[in-house]
């Protein structure tokens, strides 16, 4: 052993070839370690990078998306306040015949808008966010495809007027009720709707409604608590018959209710104090009520192609007597008259044309003073 006292310096005369071997043997292994270890550190530092690259690829690409999402939306925005409007000292924004499937979010930036016109542009929806509008006063969606109203719609306290006839909606939100201010509702020509929420009922300053071309089969309850209610349209539904205590709307003036399946009306319509215009032409009524005939207000009623019972005989003509020429000219013509308003007001079923009925002519038409048609 070599004075220095290491094991590695022992030399054994006669041995070095051995000596010269153990010594390379522990230099290769020591090489082998160090390079598998650096393997294994690279292919750790690699997948480490492939795993954050994957981490980092999906944010990229939203981050670039959303990179064009913001141009996009700014577009948009320029595009929407491009088209307001300021009528009657309201601020408006008016879009149509423009193709707008759904209202950007980007809108909300236009908060301070007071009526939202969007005529034929193809909207599908309403979106939620709409009570961001809280200016709002007006919204008419007209002439859309429109299949849903969001229940924030509930949060414009604002609101007086929402129209959206011709559209595609089968229901209405019960948080429609909560539009407190709202005056004028129109929903014709939506096809599939057939009922509204008893909570519409909660709309007291509600005057003007519009359901018609739908699919009531029955009259909405809600309309009978409408304090304010002076117009409504059913018209063109299947409705079969009205409530007893329709004469709850009291302030209803004017009510339509052509093309539907109504066979008799209540006796209680008599008590409809302030209805001034009835429409009930093209359905299946066979009797009018008698007591209709004490309304003193009413001023239009048309019961035009309806199969009613109720018979007038026109009486015969009188032979005239002879007279001066002057006035049996004056008293025929004011006798023609008399026979053409009646003409007019019914359906003779025995009249030639350029001929008076003849005495045994019937015509459906009752018999009160009031303006029939």
């Amino acid at each position: 052993m070599c004075t220095c006292g290491r094991s590695q310096c022992l030399r054994v005369s006669g041995y070095g070839d051995i000596i010269i071997v153990v010594v390379m043997v522990v230099v290769v292994s020591s090489v082998s370690s160090i390079k598998a270890l650096w393997e294994t550190r690279i292919r750790k530092i690699s997948q480490d990078r492939e795993e954050e690259h994957r981490r980092r690829a999906p944010r990229d690409k939203a981050s670039a998306r959303l990179g064009v999402g913001v141009w996009e939306d700014r577009a948009l925005l320029a595009r929407l306040r491009k088209k307001l409007q300021t009528e009657d000292g309201r601020l408006v924004l008016r879009l149509e015949q423009e193709e707008w499937r759904s209202l950007p979010p980007c809108a909300v930036h236009l908060a301070q808008v007071q009526e939202l016109h969007m005529h034929r542009t193809g909207l599908q929806a309403l979106p939620s966010f709409i009570h961001s509008f809280h200016s709002l006063l007006v919204i008419d969606l007209s002439r859309n495809a429109v299949a849903h109203i969001p229940k924030e719609i509930g949060k414009l306290s604002r609101l007086r007027e929402l129209l959206l006839s011709y559209n595609r909606l089968s229901s209405v939100p019960e948080e429609l009720g909560l539009c407190e201010s709202l005056e004028r509702l129109e929903l014709a020509m939506n096809r599939d709707l057939s009922a509204l929420p008893l909570q519409l009922k909660s709309l007291s300053r509600l005057q003007h409604l519009d359901l018609s071309m739908n699919d009531f089969s029955e009259f909405p309850e809600c309309l009978l608590d409408l304090p304010t209610l002076e117009w409504l349209d059913l018209g063109g539904n299947q409705l079969q018959h009205l409530p007893d205590d329709i004469y709850r709307m009291e302030k209803l003036h004017t009510l339509w209710l052509q093309r539907n399946e109504l066979e008799k009306l209540p006796d209680s319509i008599s008590c409809m104090a302030s209805l001034e215009t009835l429409v009930l032409s093209s359905n299946k009524l066979r009797d009018i009520p008698p007591l209709m005939e004490g309304m003193s207000r009413l001023r239009f009623v048309n019961f035009r192609d309806n199969p009613l019972t109720l018979e007038v005989t026109l009486p015969p003509r009188t032979p005239q007597r002879p007279e001066k020429k002057r006035g049996m000219k004056r008293r025929t013509r004011r006798k023609t008259t008399g026979r053409c308003l009646e003409k007019s007001l019914c359906s003779c079923t025995s009249t030639s044309p350029g001929k008076e009925p003849s005495p045994s002519s019937t015509c459906t038409v009752p018999t009160t003073s009031k303006h029939l048609v």
